[in-house]
């Protein structure tokens, strides 16, 4: 049985799903306790908190800036407010504002010199906006390999995929997990590589006393509806370089000079419309205190399931030392072979019947075909040798690592994260009742 949900339509699902029922701390095995798939009483059967969240005290400035007529980034000043304040919360000494997530990558490959027929090596366990942005440059997304235990990019796959066209690294701050970034940033430095991170789910999240979005030579945010900074779409690039901020800040206004640029003729750049809108900086510098309370909540309560997860085939995330998720998702790994060979279809099956709603992670979006059509598109073959094209096709099939956490990752979406002791319990008690029961449900 396959499922394919993607993760926006993960947080739409789960925004529904169900409620605690108080169990006591340890799954009886008596009747009453019959796993619901099978007929028996469910531990949840009221609802997660929703997402996103409205607040009745936000609107009054957002209908200001509508009533004002003053819409775009050229009239007003909430835009660069909202830049100021996020730079100042992730410790950045500059942020610009843009459309989206995916426009941030975007502008931030071209100021930092990826150009068509380059390499970028990436993660393959990510969001399809990481493959399509390097594509959309006429780059070739090369992917190191995930570590299986910390799902994001293992640092010891990066160096044997450098080539002569390598200009760049993009690190994946997967689920709010932060990346290895130290030895990724020694490797860039011996190659003269950039760094961009794909910080994209990881707003707060921090590294070795820094916050990810920090630790590279840019940092890429998305503030989509499903995001913890939420304003329906909307992104930021994050920089202490005023140089390269400058550049960018001009190549998302449609090349217009900027900062050490002025004085230039005014177009002296390419460039293009990737700019934010006054409204959503209003929405958004509104929820930053909200961010840092909920923030706070989620990781209180993955702590706490971190430490209750002592059940065989259930395997929380290795994180890098010294280092704080932001859980955009709650991961797990989940061993069929520990549930009595249970398939993971009808474990999440069976946990949704709970009232505890855990999806599929990533799949292996490299063999859905868009990078098929990329490297038999005129324009790479232009770009690329036939010999190189064949090679870098037949590598995929080596991503061992990526594959193994593919098929058996698991997840929760954020807004669970975002109740109390009991409902984190609920969780755990529906895991340990699908264990104790394994072995019937997969007989059923």
């Amino acid at each position: 049985m396959k499922i394919h949900v993607s993760r926006r339509a993960f947080m739409r699902k789960t925004a529904v799903g169900s409620a605690a029922m108080a169990l006591a701390p340890t799954i009886l095995t008596s009747q009453a306790t019959r796993p619901a798939l099978l007929g028996g009483a469910p531990v949840r059967t009221r609802e997660w908190p929703n997402w996103p969240i409205w607040r009745q005290e936000w609107e009054q400035k957002v209908i200001q800036v509508m009533r004002s007529g003053s819409w775009w980034r050229g009239r007003g000043e909430h835009v660069a407010d909202f830049e100021r304040a996020y730079a100042e919360l992730i410790g950045a000494k500059r942020c610009l504002a843009t459309a989206s997530g995916t426009t941030a990558l975007l502008v931030s490959m071209h100021v930092l010199g990826v150009d068509a027929g380059d390499e970028v090596i990436v993660s393959p366990f990510t969001f399809i906006a990481s493959y399509n942005s390097i594509l959309l440059s006429r780059a070739l997304p090369v992917f190191a390999d995930t570590d299986v235990e910390t799902l994001t990019i293992d640092p010891q796959t990066i160096e044997a995929k450098i080539t002569e066209r390598t200009t760049a690294i993009m690190p994946v701050h997967i689920y709010g997990l932060p990346c290895d970034m130290d030895p990724i940033n020694d490797i860039a430095k011996r190659h003269g590589l950039v760094v961009i991170e794909d910080a994209c789910q990881a707003w707060l999240a921090d590294y070795k006393g820094k916050k990810c979005g920090t630790l590279g030579d840019l940092g890429c945010f998305s503030f989509q509806n499903s995001k913890h900074l939420p304003t329906g779409e909307g992104g930021a690039i994050t920089g202490d370089d005023d140089l390269i901020m400058d550049r960018c800040h001009s190549f998302h206004n449609c090349g217009r000079a900027y900062g050490a640029s002025n004085g230039a003729t005014q177009y002296f750049t390419r460039g293009s419309n990737r700019r934010m809108q006054q409204v959503q900086a209003v929405m958004l510098i509104q929820q930053i205190d909200k961010l840092q309370e909920e923030t706070r909540r989620r990781q209180e309560n993955a702590a706490y399931l971190m430490r209750q997860l002592d059940l065989p085939g259930i395997h929380p995330v290795r994180l890098p030392e010294n280092s704080r998720a932001v859980w955009h998702l709650f991961p797990i790994r989940y061993d069929a072979e520990q549930f009595n060979g249970l398939p993971i279809a009808k474990f999440v099956q069976a946990m949704d019947a709970e009232g505890i709603p855990f999806r599929p992670g990533y799949h292996e979006l490299y063999f859905d075909g868009l990078i098929d059509e990329a490297i038999q598109s005129r324009g790479y073959k232009r770009l690329f040798s036939e010999q190189r094209l064949k090679e870098y096709r037949e590598s995929l099939h080596d991503l061992q690592g990526n594959r193994q956490v593919c098929k058996t990752t698991l997840a929760i979406g954020q807004n669970l994260l975002l109740g109390d002791k009991e409902d984190m319990d609920d969780i755990l008690n529906a895991l340990h009742k699908i264990h104790h029961h394994s072995a019937e449900i997969a007989r059923a």
